[in-house]
């Protein structure tokens, strides 16, 4: 017979094995540290200019960043930092190396979401993130998956609930209430509707005066900020089902939207939302928060199943959101709501694998016109890069040979240029800001 108590003699014995991984892959600190970059990578792989090019740059202005000679080594290694600075001062052919960002708009939001666990929405989310960093992009991730793979593998672990998206819904929570409260009331119809009152349980947490960046964290890469997750923020959905209950005019799925209005339009260029593999409270705020949809799958049958599952969920959850359409201010948020892109993407590929490629086939089918070209294919280096909770672009090509990494490197560079590129259509669709 096992009890609560067993289970959380358990838990602790886990948390002393989750302290000896994090000293195998992170620093002897515990903390996660990022790797240096080496000059054929930064010429090759992330300005994309002959090494050539970058060299003779570097020779003809000592002023800037000349990167760190190891011992015994004539390659340089470029801090990102370092490469942004480069990034910023250096033109090729006349040309900035400054990625494309459109003027007058705020940072795009892409969800990265279905209801498949191990279908890589968080290796994707990671993927993309640090591939976005070394574009020169500055980004905001949103975990709202309480597993939180993302903030452990951006670092984050020792994170409260308070600091979570559940603490961004409660905050928001009392913070429409006591607008709604303080509102004129039945302007039109002369009907007054009931004032809302929270109990001291709810108000007395003070998650209501906390600030816009109370909750986003520094993560180890110095362009890539976390709002993280934990698995306390797991009773979430209770949670929220008892915060309906207390004010059902309160727009729950609206939080993290209204909470991100608020973050300055210049502070992010990309947000990039980790969904739990379920359609609740937090991925509803995802989804709703989002103009552009993510969906990656495995290529098994049964993957595909849950894919076809998840969009037709999806859509419903959706539809019956539209029932909130006059309830809040005009202005607030639009409803039904209506993304700018929606994409699907195929992880743990593999090309030689006849069952794979007869799913892609169909997956294409099905999705046409909405499936990325570039699947991300299931390498050796792929899966050691899981297991030491990074991504293939904090491993150093040292670690194995050079052919195995830029193999790996080569499927999330293509899936995140196609990425890119739905990203600027997407952008050129969502309206300036006022």
């Amino acid at each position: 017979m096992f009890t609560h108590e067993d289970l959380a003699k358990l838990q602790a014995q886990s948390l002393k094995m989750q302290s000896w991984i994090r000293q195998q892959t992170f620093s002897p600190e515990m903390e996660k540290t990022l790797r240096r970059f080496s000059s054929w990578e930064v010429a090759e792989l992330i300005f994309k200019v002959n090494q050539s090019t970058l060299r003779g740059r570097l020779a003809a202005d000592p002023s800037l960043p000349q990167g760190h000679v190891e011992e015994d080594g004539r390659q340089r290694w470029y801090s990102l930092e370092e490469i942004n600075e480069l990034r910023r001062r250096i033109k090729i052919n006349r040309k900035s190396l400054m990625p494309p960002r459109p003027e007058g708009k705020r940072a795009l939001r892409v969800a990265i979401s279905n209801f498949k666990g191990g279908a890589g929405k968080s290796t994707v989310a990671l993927h993309f993130a640090h591939a976005a960093a070394l574009d020169g992009y500055r980004v905001l991730c949103v975990d709202f998956d309480p597993q939180a793979t993302l903030s452990h593998s951006m670092g984050l672990s020792d994170v409260t609930e308070d600091y979570t998206v559940w603490g961004i819904m409660a905050r928001d929570l009392v913070r429409e209430t006591e607008r709604m409260n303080a509102s004129t009331r039945g302007a039109e119809t002369g009907a007054a509707l009931p004032e809302r009152v929270l109990p001291e349980a709810i108000t007395g947490m003070g998650l209501q005066d906390l600030r816009i960046n109370d909750f986003i964290k520094p993560t180890s890469w110095p362009t890539i900020d976390l709002v993280p997750s934990c698995a306390n923020a797991a009773f979430v959905e209770f949670a929220s089902a008892q915060y309906r209950h207390l004010n059902p005019e309160w727009s729950f799925f609206a939080a993290v939207s209204r909470y991100l209005d608020q973050v300055s339009a210049d502070d992010y260029d990309m947000i990039i939302f980790d969904c739990p593999p379920a359609i609740g409270y937090q991925s509803m705020n995802a989804v709703f928060a989002a103009d552009m949809l993510y969906i990656p799958s495995g290529p098994g049958y049964w993957e595909y199943d849950s894919t076809t599952s998840f969009i037709g969920q999806l859509s419903e959850a959706l539809e019956d959101l539209s029932a909130f359409n006059g309830v809040v201010p005009a202005g607030t948020f639009t409803l039904p709501k209506a993304f700018l892109d929606v994409r699907f993407l195929l992880t743990r590929y593999e090309s030689g694998n006849d069952l794979h490629r007869a799913m892609r086939d169909a997956f294409i089918k099905v999705f046409d016109g909405r499936m990325a070209d570039h699947p991300i294919e299931m390498t050796r280096a792929v899966e050691q890069s899981g297991r030491f909770l990074s991504s293939i672009y904090e491993i150093d090509y040292r670690d194995m040979t050079r052919e195995t990494w830029r193999r790996a490197r080569a499927s999330f560079d293509q899936a995140y240029e196609e990425f890119k590129g739905y990203a600027a259509e997407a952008w050129d669709k969502m309206e300036d800001r006022s």
